[in-house]
């Protein structure tokens, strides 16, 4: 289905305007004809004019339903007894085929996006045996703003096997109306849709933090990318496997970004205390690799300076000191010797 864009021009209130004046004519005419002219079967000019007044009447009511208005960056899509006319697109006041309907049917469908908070009016309606009814008038315009739809957070298996809780927000609007409507039976839902589905299948391919010998780029080698680390890199293939799913709505996928991102609750607690037994060790080893550093250059500067002549042993003994006061956890309490060395 290919988009066909109506040239129609902006002549919406000349033909509002024409109408309102052929309703006035019409009346006029049929109130001239029923003061001057006597009402009779027999009278042939009166039944002319009676009959002129009806014909325009129907032909000052007839246009207006196909008076359109349209907003910036709204479209309308047309058909003719079920047959694809064309799309209008551009602000403005139209006047269009009265026998043409616009078709949209996702216009009643409200997801977690920007662009469905409802504006459309309510009307209610009272019957004789007092119930009220409320009937809301759809709006069967196609929006061609740039929309965000947040999808709720799914649990997904990392590569790992890990299930992590991942949310996104996806910026997207329709390029293609033609598309979009009759492409799809509802382009927001096929959407939605194909936003969970290019979530997990990309989702699946990392894991949440850098784990080793894990390929996620497809080249055979091990890297370091991880849903934490690689962010953007996650966000962009996302945002291009939801495109490649999309193209057929005639959808445009403008922007993806990762709005929620942690261990799903059954191994929260296991997988931060195995983060923090992560952080200690690294910690540890920074803090032994400085320890061994400040030895080597106490040593080195007391042989250096002639400061003190010391013997393996008296050697071993002061670096044994020095590791414990410097790897320590805790303050150290040095013992005073008052006597000699030896």
């Amino acid at each position: 289905m290919e988009e066909k864009i109506l040239r129609t021009k902006k002549n919406g209130m000349t033909v509002m305007l024409t109408c309102i004046l052929v309703l006035i004519a019409s009346i006029a005419l049929a109130i001239f004809s029923g003061i001057k002219l006597e009402a009779d079967e027999d009278n042939i000019l009166f039944n002319l004019l009676m009959g002129l007044s009806f014909v325009m009447l129907i032909c000052g009511i007839l246009p207006l339903p196909g008076l359109k208005v349209l907003k910036p960056n709204e479209a309308l899509v047309l058909t003719l007894f079920g047959k694809y006319i064309g799309t209008l697109k551009g602000d403005g006041f139209y006047a269009v085929n009265p026998f043409a309907v616009a078709f949209n049917p996702a216009a009643t469908t409200k997801l977690k996006q920007s662009g469905d908070v409802s504006s459309t009016p309510v009307t209610t309606v009272s019957t004789s045996e007092g119930t009220t009814t409320t009937v809301q008038s759809v709006d069967k315009k196609v929006s061609l703003k740039v929309m965000t739809l947040n999808n709720s957070r799914q649990k997904i298996n990392d590569c790992l096997g890990n299930p992590v809780e991942i949310g996104i927000a996806v910026m997207w609007r329709v390029v293609d109306t033609a598309k979009a409507v009759f492409n799809v039976d509802n382009y927001k839902e096929y959407l939605s849709l194909q936003c969970d589905m290019g979530l997990r299948n990309i989702v699946r391919a990392y894991p949440y933090d850098v784990a080793p010998n894990v390929d996620t780029t497809g080249d055979g080698l091990a890297d370091d990318g991880s849903l934490r680390g690689s962010s953007e890199i996650v966000a962009q293939k996302i945002k291009e496997d939801i495109q490649a799913r999309v193209e057929d709505a005639g959808i445009e996928i403008i922007d993806a970004r990762i709005t929620y991102l942690a261990y799903a609750t059954e191994i929260a607690s296991v997988m931060l205390q195995r983060q923090q037994a992560a952080a200690i060790i690294d910690a540890r080893k920074m803090i032994v690799d400085g320890a061994v550093g400040m030895v080597e250059m106490a040593l080195d500067r007391l042989s250096e300076n002639q400061v003190v002549t010391l013997d393996e042993e008296r050697k071993a003994q002061m670096v044994s000191n020095l590791l414990v006061v410097l790897c320590g956890n805790r303050d150290a309490q040095p013992i005073v010797n008052s006597g000699s060395l030896y």
